[in-house]
């Protein structure tokens, strides 16, 4: 791995709050320090921490996280006030300014807030800021949220395209299977990020503050890839395991970005957690586009699934169901439905109109798969 000049750090929510009993501030003075010495010595810092759900908990006397969607984004709202002030406080005693950056879905599903929010972020490094990112629990619902802080570690590391993405956790990284129920499990050292093999080790979360387990690392890492960023799954516990990752000790399991980076456009496709519609695609349009890089054109769309605006994403499916593309529609879906099936010649006299030639542009699309 060559010199690390960009970093995400993620913490999850059993060590922020140390299993639950509120915010472990010794450990957080810890991993804060190891990250202001990073700043210092010129390497870009961004603190994507879970933990603000937990400590709203912890500081309402709750015994159980809350079921409802209200008490959870109460929970969220007090708890982020100690998170930030805890985080600051240890900043500040290195003369490092730290700043609050809350995401929703929809912060980065639209491609002029995603492109603001890169711009924010860029534009504080560049000030020698640590961010301090996290979701918008206040404000996310069910239909908008990540659902866990890996996977948006993973899209601030496409974001700012940093070269690792550092995912601190109570567990020592990921094995063949479960060590607590298997003592002969193996320890994964080092894998390519995208090794199908990864998921069929990983299981769910044992945990009952967070919801990420090992899989949802694991799908964070390879959508970390994306931008050409490795990833590494660390236990938090161990002693000066950031400072010790950058420095390219072997710790943890190291997932590597094999394939090189993406686009920075088709990174943002790439993220999207849902998409606005769906074309259903006959076989011949399916091989075309996996085989020759084209456009994708009416005469192979079989059906139009949703409603949808031109300039939405959408999934490009086969018969199956299976989602093999995804990208920016040019048509809106009740155009859309009028124009499939024909050769492009056909819109104008279909729609009295031509504005392009393809549903989706290659440009504006990307295989998946």
């Amino acid at each position: 791995m060559n010199r690390i000049s960009r970093v995400v750090v993620k913490i999850g929510s059993a060590l922020i709050t140390n299993d639950g009993k509120g915010l472990d501030h010794q450990a957080i003075t810890q991993w804060a320090d190891q990250m202001a010495q990073l700043r210092l010595s010129g390497v870009d810092v961004v603190l994507v921490s879970s933990g603000a759900v937990a400590e709203g908990i912890t500081r309402l006397g709750l015994h159980t996280r809350p079921r409802s969607i209200h008490a959870l984004q109460a929970s969220a709202a007090v708890g982020q006030m100690g998170l930030v002030q805890a985080y600051e406080s240890c900043f500040q005693k290195h003369g490092i300014q730290t700043a609050q950056v809350l995401l929703t879905h929809e912060d980065l599903a639209n491609r002029q807030r995603y492109l603001n929010a890169r711009s924010t972020l860029r534009t504080l490094l560049d000030f020698g800021v640590v961010p301090v990112v996290n979701e918008n629990d206040t404000v996310a619902t069910d239909e908008i949220r990540f659902g866990d802080n890996d996977t948006l570690g993973a899209l601030v590391a496409n974001i700012i395209e940093a070269d690792l993405l550092i995912i601190l956790t109570d567990q020592k990284g990921l094995f063949d299977s479960n060590p607590d129920q298997n003592p002969n499990a193996k320890f994964i050292q080092k894998a390519d990020a995208d090794d199908d093999m990864l998921m069929s080790f990983a299981g769910s979360s044992k945990g009952n503050l967070g919801q990420g387990g090992m899989q949802t690392k694991i799908i964070a890492a390879q959508k970390a890839a994306r931008s050409g960023t490795h990833t590494v799954i660390a236990s938090g516990r161990e002693e000066d395991a950031i400072k010790r990752v950058v420095k390219g000790e072997s710790l943890g399991t190291f997932l590597t970005a094999a394939k090189g980076q993406m686009a920075a456009r088709k990174q943002w496709l790439a993220g999207h957690m849902r998409c606005a519609g769906e074309l259903v695609l006959d076989d011949g349009a399916v091989r075309v586009l996996q085989n020759s890089g084209a456009s994708l054109l009416p005469i192979g769309v079989k059906a139009v699934k949703g409603e949808f605006k031109r300039g939405e994403v959408i999934a490009c499916v086969n018969t199956n169901g299976s989602e093999v593309a995804r990208g920016l529609v040019n048509y809106p879906s009740d155009e859309t439905r009028k124009i499939i099936g024909h050769t492009s010649k056909h819109i104008s006299g279909i729609l009295g109109y031509v504005d392009d030639e393809e549903l989706v542009h290659r440009d504006n699309l990307i295989l998946l798969g």
